[in-house]
């Protein structure tokens, strides 16, 4: 909402020396966002005045259309003469009032004006356009302005070219704020001063002369006052005045009955529309659309109507959205101002609609036919129902004055009944809320601010207490306030007005013993492991679609492509909780490699969060519980059955060069290994032990991919996978080849791991260490002889690592030849030759027993 402070002016009287910028601060101390505060007219200088031209000279010696004028400037140049002065616009003739200025003048955004000589005449001054001025965005010809203004004018007081504008962020729960009497209130309360409340207008009864309406929805339109203005003139036109705030507020000025509604809007926050009432066919209905039926807007579009919109209709059918945009049938003919109904006759007898509309059924019709206005934003926030009789007089008012017409004495209103709505507080609550004595007396006068009745002790003179003795207050809430329905409510409006900087800074006091979980702990450990490894972090959005799962070639069987679907997702291309966090990973990999990442550079990316996996035989749909008392411990259990599962997953993306080539040797691509070693990253901090074993899963190469197990209760567990992605994946995916992937359940490599991870112990003795190369099946996994050697080398073994695997033709076909080093080392003396060889021994013995393995020479 762009609020000029002129026009705020009208209502609070603010001190004369307050600018925009004090403003801006009271109103965001009390809880508004004004985001900008905007300087018009910005470094203008005189002289501009108002000039009449009292001669043109066409100059057709030139491409273009150029005009030498003359023009009476009055007494403005200090000599009487008529000023010469080069134009190249031709929309304005002679005895036209313009706006001039002259040598030594300087227009909006530092262009000094001086006499100078162009196309071969002495030009001294301008003529100017909207957008010279800094009014608008019109380029299109010079201002002509109404012939009433004298010659010498003072233009700059005349167009208010001088003003600041508030831009302010209205929240959804502040609609009130999207008009001058909203922000007029917020600011007479900020400085304690009383406000002009534009809507204090004397209305007359509704009668039965009114024109004809018929609402058959009570409950989408709950109130609809119409009204007649006949006989405007058919060269009425908006002054200027009206005109100029309209530009300042940020709407488009077009004809005098569509900007007296537009103006009436903001001024007091009801939206209207104006009928031309010789293309209204019949009495004016309100009901929802029918199957079939189909609106032309007035933005031209043409729309088929769903069941659930609100319409407006006459005898022929729909002529508008309710409370969205009006239909061209009934659109106002304005002659030569422009618009849809250009060139038409003018219109001269207008219908006024000022209606409350279903603030849901607005914001649902909009967003389905994807059509935001003025008016629907205002009723998807909340109207006041109570200010359509007093904008509708506004309306006719403004009509009568300067356009010349008379109001008929018809008055329709049609009105669902409905009371007040009233919320019972205890007088302390705000006080409880904020952590701050505030005392009744200050609650009761911050909610009498806002506009509530406020009875009880200090309203009545009596005393109403509750249930446990404090005082209970009875608020009715003003009509123009919806969003204040419960005591918290109530509490905020008393917080933000008495400052939110006023709140005293504390800090909780946790109690001894808290802090960090386990699982949480162990979370930060594998985020500084991975990024110590060259990762870096991502955070994806927990949605998924079918097209991100067929990208990675999962089966229509895979576990992964049964979701959770949300009732009301954000996308509908994305309705369902993720299985996996590949996906989002992905994305972001492509969108790196997309932005500016240079072929052959090393992407690493990591992500811990939740997935979202269905229970076997959870159907059940969560229950709404009250908010009036603790549910029960069986209907938590219920809430608990019908959530899914969501275990904490680990995953990481690799593409590129892992290791760059320099002066320092070759550098090496990023590999299936790499995205092990990720794995085993991850287990170590959660001190498991990790069993890789080759695996065919998708979206992994058949070749590339590994088994990811842990020991669980003394049994193996599949915890995640990890190597190079199918090249099918890669190519529906947009990625490089060679791209690198690992996930894993972090949950279960955590159980496997048990508490916290132990310090290793650190032994001053010498290490011995002793090499074997063993051949066997090559379909035997690395995993299971290493298992084998760390148990047949009994507790001196320190370490052991595969250093090397060879295949050839000397093994024969089918065989592999593995290669460990193991360090042995005591932890209380010198290990001796032969007790590292013994050591050796014994582990060389248990691989031959478990897995056939054959001692290479």
């Amino acid at each position: 909402m762009r609020a000029p402070l002129s026009w705020l002016r009208e209502y609070v009287d603010l001190p004369a020396s307050e600018t925009g910028r004090a403003v801006a601060a009271r109103l965001i101390s009390a809880g508004l966002e004004v985001e900008t505060v905007e300087q018009t007219g910005a470094g203008l200088k005189g002289p501009l005045i108002v000039g009449k031209v009292l001669a043109i000279e066409e100059l057709t010696e030139f491409k273009k259309p150029i005009r030498y004028c003359q023009v009476d400037v009055g007494s403005a140049n200090g000599t009487g003469e008529p000023q010469n002065i080069i134009c190249g616009a031709t929309n304005f003739a002679v005895g036209d009032k313009v706006v001039v200025i002259l040598p030594g003048g300087v227009l909006p955004g530092g262009f000094e004006i001086g006499s100078r000589k162009t196309y071969g005449r002495l030009s001294e001054g301008m003529i100017c356009s909207e957008r010279e001025l800094g009014m608008g965005e019109d380029h299109d010809g010079i201002m002509v302005l109404p012939p009433e203004h004298e010659v010498g004018t003072d233009a700059i007081e005349l167009l208010q070219l001088v003003d600041e504008v508030l831009d302010i962020a209205v929240t959804p729960d502040r609609g009130y704020c999207l008009s001058m009497r909203g922000l007029a209130r917020e600011t007479a309360t900020a400085y304690g001063v009383p406000l002009r409340d534009p809507a204090l207008l004397d209305v007359p009864a509704p009668n039965a002369q009114g024109y004809a309406v018929s609402v058959s929805d009570p409950l989408g339109c709950d109130r609809f006052t119409a009204r007649t203005v006949a006989g405007l003139r058919p060269d009425a036109v908006s002054p200027i005045w009206l005109r100029r705030r309209l530009q300042k507020a940020g709407m488009r000025p077009v004809s005098l009955p569509v900007d007296v509604t537009n103006y009436v809007m903001l001024e007091l926050g009801q939206p209207l529309h104006a009928y031309d009432r010789s293309r209204v066919d019949g009495p004016i209905g309100v009901r929802r659309a029918e199957q079939g039926e189909k609106l032309t807007t007035l933005d031209g579009t043409d729309r088929a109507l769903d069941p659930e919109d609100l319409v407006i209709t006459d005898n022929r059918g729909p002529i508008g959205l309710a409370g969205v945009m009006g239909g061209a049938e009934t659109e106002i003919a304005h002659g030569t101002d422009g618009g849809e109904a250009a060139g038409a006759r003018p219109t001269s007898d207008v219908v006024i609609e000022a209606a409350h509309f279903d603030s849901v059924a607005v914001a649902r019709t909009a967003r389905r036919h994807r059509l935001s206005s003025e008016a629907s934003r205002r009723f998807e926030r909340g109207v006041d129902p109570e200010a359509a009789a007093a904008a509708a007089q506004r309306t006719v008012d403004l009509l009568v004055l300067l356009g010349g017409g008379t109001a008929e004495p018809g008055v329709t209103e049609i009105r669902t009944p409905s009371g007040p709505r009233t919320i019972k507080m205890a007088a302390g609550h705000p006080d409880r809320v904020a952590g701050v004595r505030y005392g009744r007396e200050i609650v009761v006068r911050r909610l009498q601010q806002v506009g509530c009745d406020v009875y009880g002790e200090v309203a009545t003179g009596g005393t109403t207490r509750g249930a446990d003795g404090e005082e209970e207050l009875t608020v009715t809430v003003p009509s123009w306030r919806p969003d204040l329905t419960d005591p918290n409510d109530l509490a905020e409006e008393v917080i933000r007005l008495e400052g939110y900087e006023n709140l005293p800074s504390t800090l909780p006091r946790p109690l001894p013993g808290r802090g960090l979980t386990e699982r949480q702990r162990l979370h930060r450990r594998v985020g500084r492991a991975l990024a110590g490894a060259g990762f870096v972090e991502t955070q994806s959005y927990p949605f998924l679609g079918e097209a991100a799962l067929d990208g990675l070639g999962l089966d229509a069987d895979d576990f992964r492509r049964t979701t959770v679907r949300l009732v009301n997702p954000l996308s509908d291309e994305e309705p369902g909780l993720r299985t996996t966090l590949l996906p989002g990973l992905l994305a972001a990999l492509r969108r790196n490699l997309g932005r500016g990442s240079q072929d052959g550079e090393h992407l690493a990316l990591f992500e811990t969060g939740l997935v979202f996996l269905p229970r076997e035989g959870a159907g059940s749909v969560a229950e709404r519980l009250p908010v009036d008392a603790r549910p029960s411990a069986e209907r938590l259990a219920g809430q608990d059955a019908a959530l899914p599962a969501q275990p904490r997953h680990a995953a990481v993306v690799l593409a590129g060069a892992r290791e760059r080539s320099g002066w320092w040797g070759k550098g090496r691509p990023a590999g299936w290994a790499d995205a092990v070693e990720a794995a085993r990253t991850v287990a170590r901090e959660a001190g498991a032990e990790l069993t890789v074993e080759s695996a065919q899963f998708a979206p992994w190469h058949p070749g590339r991919c590994a088994a990811l197990h842990v020991t669980l209760n003394g049994e193996r567990v599949l915890v995640g996978h990890a190597g190079e992605l199918h090249p099918r994946a890669l190519k529906a995916l947009g990625l490089p080849q060679r791209t690198c992937a690992m996930e894993l359940d972090l949950d279960a490599v955590a159980r496997a791991g048990g508490a916290s991870v132990a310090a290793p112990e650190v032994s001053t003795y010498p290490v011995a260490t002793q090499d074997v190369a063993l051949v066997v099946d090559a379909s035997v996994p690395a995993a299971e002889v290493e298992q084998a050697l760390r148990s047949g080398a009994g507790r001196l073994l320190e370490s052991l690592r595969l250093f090397d695997v060879f295949t050839g033709e000397q093994l024969g076909a089918g065989r592999k030849s593995l290669a460990y080093a193991l360090r042995f080392r005591a932890a209380d003396r010198t290990l001796k030759a032969e007790e590292a060889t013994a050591a050796r021994d014994a582990a060389v013995a248990a691989a031959v027993e478990r897995t056939g393995a054959e001692l290479r020479s």
